[in-house]
């Protein structure tokens, strides 16, 4: 258990296990930078075929949608890795 602190990676999460800050920081910023994406792509859409407003609120719920799913998707992953390093203890 101590060799595990003293040999801890700092790319990985914090050694007392948990999500670190940078990682936090990381999926706040995924999140703003899909939805503003999917936000200009529908504003483009919308100019292009004349439907306007409708694809550009499609496209920030379908952003919106796709980080909330990426970002659970992350957080389990990280939950079931710290799982596994609590058991391995």
């Amino acid at each position: 258990m101590n060799e595990e602190r003293e040999h801890h990676d700092p790319r990985r999460s914090p050694p007392h296990g948990g999500t670190s800050g940078a990682a936090v920081a990381g999926l706040g910023m995924q999140f703003v930078v899909a939805i503003l994406l999917f936000l200009f792509l529908g504003k483009w859409l919308d100019e292009r075929f004349g439907t306007t407003p409708w694809l550009l609120i499609a496209g920030v719920f379908l952003g919106a949608g796709a980080s909330f799913y990426s970002i659970y998707r992350r957080l389990m992953a990280d939950q079931k890795r710290e799982d596994e390093a609590r058991k391995r203890r």
